[in-house]
């Protein structure tokens, strides 16, 4: 009989959502609660496709912060697997490292949580005899800034060895240093199957061996898009391995771009807003749409936009419920009024468009007032919402750019519709 294996990390139960919370109570408490749900569909995956283990590469949890429901939820959800005679393999990641209810919890005997030492477990044979072994190491801080490999003992003879790891790799922009280590490194160990866990975006580094980050199952906000899922893995008598990724999130988070150039009047707009809409709600595959907005083009309404954004935000988020399981995360506006002239015939709109753009926005003076308006701006926020808006000095002069260009626009719309009337 083959063995069967589902692969998964970073669940972060009940992760703390901030910056949704803050703009929309509902949407945060649907996407916290998702995290939940993602373990219940990981649960019945396992169960249905009738796997021998549940492999779960760190953080569990989502740091200090997480209750002893949380922790009971996760007894819960490893009872069911026991109950149908699932293993379970798992390691600490950095997150969970920062967790006081990690050391206290008893998981039920089909639980196996790695410590830091690296011995290997059997997890199973193969009909050929060939025994499955897992190797894992549990790391005791929220920070490894050295490479966990050599902790790991060499991969057991003759068999099958899968090995567990939260790491950073070579280093990811969007993440946190955790125990670097090369791509070459973890090939020339010789084990089957890596089962990686920390990076929350899915990617299938190798196949021989396999080197599988999975990706969250469940995104937690709008900078962790797409489809979200597990892998399964099946490793056949002969020792080949193939591996499916099977979507699971409850939430899926979108980047929707809707062109409003052929858009000249508000009904209008709101038609073309709503089919965009529909059709990301449908390719959601059963999973709320969760979207971010961004109108651009130049439209004849843009003064209209920018005056009555409360109102077009209403009106879109109007649209998205009677969609059923789709709601909108934020709209952002990039639109501009169209051309008032052809040719070398520029108006006064015109000319103060380029000299706005050429010149002030990019003047020193002017961006050091708005880097002053800005950082006055953060200190009000709480610390999150200032790591999200700009966690380092270039998202910062990004984000100052952006703004920049976003006022001048503004008053242009104005101006532009003021000068057409």
């Amino acid at each position: 009989m083959p063995f069967r294996f589902i692969h998964t990390a970073d669940l972060h139960l009940d992760s703390p959502l901030t910056s949704l919370a803050l703009r929309n109570a509902d949407l945060g408490d649907l996407v916290r609660g998702a995290t939940r749900k993602a373990l219940e569909r990981i649960v019945d995956l396992a169960i249905a496709e009738t796997v021998d283990a549940v492999i779960i590469a760190g953080d569990l949890y989502d740091g200090s912060q997480t209750s002893m429901a949380t922790a009971l939820f996760l007894m819960g959800q490893m009872r069911r697997l026991d109950a149908a005679g699932i293993l379970v393999f798992l390691i600490r990641g950095n997150h969970d490292a920062q967790s006081q209810i990690t050391r206290e919890l008893t998981f039920p005997p089909n639980v196996h949580v790695f410590d830091g030492r690296g011995k290997p477990v059997r997890a199973g044979a193969l009909a050929s005899g060939r025994e499955i072994h897992v190797h894992g190491v549990s790391f005791a801080n929220p920070h490894a800034p050295s490479s966990l490999l050599p902790t790991y003992r060499a991969p057991v003879p003759d068999a099958v060895n899968i090995g567990l790891m939260h790491t950073s790799l070579a280093g990811a922009s969007s993440h946190d240093p955790y125990a670097p280590v090369g791509l070459s490194d973890l090939s020339a160990h010789g084990f089957d199957y890596w089962a990686l866990g920390h990076i929350h975006q899915r990617r299938v580094h190798l196949e021989k061996p396999w080197i599988v980050m999975p990706g969250n199952p469940q995104g937690r906000d709008i900078n962790e898009g797409g489809p979200k899922g597990v892998t399964l893995a099946t490793i056949t008598d002969d020792g080949e391995i193939t591996c499916e990724e099977h979507h699971v999130a409850i939430a899926l988070f979108e980047r929707l771009s809707i062109d409003l150039s052929s858009s000249n009047d508000w009904p209008g707009m709101l038609d073309h807003i709503e089919t965009v809409l529909g059709e990301a709600r449908g390719a959601a595959n059963g999973a709320h749409l969760v979207a971010r907005l961004m109108l651009t083009g130049a439209t004849p309404l843009a003064w209209r936009l920018r005056r009555d954004e409360d109102l077009l935000l209403g009106e879109i988020q109007n649209l998205a419920a009677s969609l059923g399981e789709c709601w909108i995360e934020a709209v952002e506006l990039a639109v501009s009024a169209p051309a008032t002239s052809t040719g070398s015939d520029t108006g006064p709109v015109d000319e103060l468009s380029h000299l706005m753009h050429a010149d002030v926005v990019q003047s020193h003076a002017y961006r050091e007032e708005l880097r002053e308006t800005l950082a006055d701006l953060l200190r009000q926020l709480p610390k999150e919402a200032r790591s999200l808006l700009a966690p380092d000095e270039a998202a910062e002069e990004a984000l100052l750019s952006d703004l920049a260009l976003r006022g001048s626009d503004s008053v242009l719309a104005r101006l532009g519709d003021s000068e057409r009337a």
